[in-house]
């Protein structure tokens, strides 16, 4: 089927495909054969989709658009360093085989153009000229995905005509640029121009580097992502010989052309573009490509200093634990702490990507709170991509909040913060899997410096049980005779969704969750219960079965009265089921209470 993207692609081709201007290179034998109206257009997406039109997969020899892939093997076989000692990266603002070097510094000035990219062949590692030029075939062949072949017959006419190549070879010697012998970088040079291509293989070469150097077909890592912003920098600047100035101005994107009639543009992050027309201008670009890729940059807003939007903060939203309250039955002392000073507390929800401005502005926003605040949970689960420099303003921020007694969680079950995790594990902050444990971490904090009589207790009696408060001593006595005790390991599923009413559980020590798991299997908790608090009652008292999982969360201990115990009871009892029934349905309000309130953030109250 047809897309829109298609449609636009289509709406390029056929426009650009009336334009016969320009003309083969004909001063190597082998190009100045080729069809000359032959014309392709990929667009390859960075999860490996590839849009096409036309002679896309017509083989052409690759040329000058090896001049990128070969400096990305010289930076990652001799070092950053090295290569800069041997190549500049300054624009030339002359033809690309121009015989000539930079005058202060004595070196190419840059590697896209002959000289720069002779030297560059020069310093690709390996024993002897066949082991180096392997490397570079099977490397070209990563980005494409592919096993690229050898085309002799381009390469032996390069070779009886490339005598001025030659002569910048021997240039590059005599200024000891290359130490070895001009004849056989020369020569390794030819070889890795005559490697057939077809304008697909050269979109999903294009499309690696938009991936930060991992092919989208592969999900090969073929270059690291520093390197990848090195020879796209200079793919920028210097990558359409003495074109580039204009080709910036008017496209926009990192790029490369080759005199067999190729273009190669990258859009970092989106996606890798190629143009196959053998027709070239004056400068030895490809002219039906150049207007391609300008047409293409317009109708698609490709060009690289385009801005959709500026900077917006990365805050989806923010509240405190009054606004949206942890899952956690709380005792009615701890609830009124917690309205009292749940202001002190802070929810940040991000969001999009945290690059730079985006962790500038949520930085800058959380830092600047109340002198006051006293727990901070930062949520990136809506969070797409963080930059290593975000990674280090939160890892500040989580210092300075520390210093004014403020802990700081996280809750980042993806790992997005990286070294952020290991740091967040001792007493200054923490990392959750998901929010309502955040949650309830940072209501802890503040009921431990706030409230510090009448907290749920750690473990309670069956006669300290809040449940049978309202007993009388001898309903307490009758009730508590019928009481089977259990223990459940942390993790063991106590009760299964679509069970029969098993009876009332009274919490004795630690704590359960009850839990819902969705479609796509995720588990989401209703509640946190712990000892004092009971669950089971609803079904018992109407027979029904459970809606629900109930799990311990830690080593946990209950006191069941089976739902046998309860119907005997109930037909000798009625004053004590009477009396029961009173103390449940209190019970059953105020956790429906605390369930609103948790639930309101995602009703969209907030």
């Amino acid at each position: 089927m047809s897309t829109v993207v298609d449609a636009l692609i289509g709406k390029v081709f056929t426009e650009t495909r009336e334009n016969r201007g320009g003309q083969l290179a004909d001063y190597i034998p082998e190009l100045a054969a080729v069809a000359p109206d032959s014309f392709g257009i990929c667009v390859a997406t960075v999860d490996g989709y590839v849009y096409e039109v036309g002679d896309t997969r017509l083989p052409f020899t690759i040329q000058s658009i090896s001049k990128p892939f070969t400096y990305a093997l010289a930076l990652a076989d001799r070092g950053s360093a090295a290569v800069a000692e041997k190549i500049d990266v300054e624009p030339s603002g002359e033809p690309f085989n121009e015989i000539s070097l930079d005058p202060r510094t004595e070196r190419p000035r840059n590697p896209m153009i002959n000289a720069g990219a002779i030297t560059a062949t020069s310093l690709v590692a390996g024993p002897d000229l066949q082991t180096r030029f392997e490397r570079i075939r099977s490397t070209y062949s990563r980005y494409a995905g592919r096993d690229l072949t050898f085309n002799r017959s381009v390469y032996e006419s390069e070779s009886r005509s490339g005598h001025r190549n030659r002569a910048i070879g021997h240039m590059l010697r005599s200024f000891d640029i290359i130490t070895g012998d001009p004849d056989e970088a020369v020569d390794l040079y030819f070889r890795q121009c005559s490697l057939d291509v077809t304008c697909r293989d050269l979109s999903l070469m294009a499309a690696t580097m938009a991936n930060n150097g991992v092919n989208p077909v592969t999900g090969e890592t073929v270059l690291e992502p520093a390197l990848v912003e090195r020879v796209l920098s200079v793919m920028s600047t210097c990558g359409m010989y003495d074109a580039a100035g204009k080709w910036v101005y008017e496209v926009g994107l990192p790029a490369k052309s080759g005199v067999g009639g190729g273009v190669l543009a990258v859009l970092p992050g989106q996606i890798g573009i190629a143009i196959y027309s053998p027709r070239l201008d004056s400068h030895g670009n490809s002219v039906r490509g150049v207007e391609a890729c300008r047409a293409l940059s317009n109708e698609l807003e490709l060009h690289f200093l385009h801005v959709t939007r500026a900077a917006r903060s990365a805050v989806r939203a923010r509240y405190s634990v009054s606004d949206a309250p942890s899952r956690m039955r709380r005792s009615p002392a701890e609830r009124a702490t917690l309205d009292d000073v749940g202001k002190r507390s802070r929810i940040y929800e991000l969001h999009g990507d945290l690059l730079f401005a985006g962790a500038e502005s949520a930085v800058r926003e959380i830092g600047g709170v109340e002198e006051d605040l006293e727990a901070v949970v930062i949520d990136v689960r809506r969070v797409d991509d963080v930059s290593g420099v975000a990674r280090r303003m939160f890892e500040t921020l989580r210092a300075d909040l520390a210093q004014c007694g403020c802990a700081l969680a996280f809750v980042d079950p993806a790992g997005l913060l990286g070294n952020t995790r290991s740091d967040l594990s001792g007493r200054a902050g923490r990392v959750f899997a998901d929010l309502d444990a955040a949650v309830q971490w940072c209501e802890d904090i503040l009921l431990d410096r706030h409230c510090s009589t009448a907290r749920q207790p750690s473990s309670v009696t069956i006669t300290e049980h809040p449940m049978l408060s309202t007993l009388s001593a001898i309903q307490l006595e009758r009730f508590t005779r019928d009481l089977v005790t259990r223990t459940y390991a942390r993790g063991d599923l106590v009760i299964h969704r679509g069970d029969r009413a098993a009876g009332l559980f009274l919490i004795l020590s630690g704590s359960v969750s009850s839990t819902v798991t969705d479609h796509a299997g995720a588990v989401h908790r209703i509640m946190t219960l712990s000892a004092g608090m009971s669950f089971g009652e609803m079904t018992m008292m109407i027979d029904s079965r459970f809606l629900n999982d109930v799990r311990a969360d830690t080593e946990v201990t209950v006191a069941v009265l089976t739902t046998e115990r309860y119907t005997e009871m109930a037909s000798e009892e009625p004053k004590l089921k009477l009396a029961l029934l009173e103390r449940l349905a209190t019970g059953a309000y105020e956790q429906l209470d605390v369930m609103l309130r948790a639930l309101l953030r995602q009703g969209g109250g907030l």
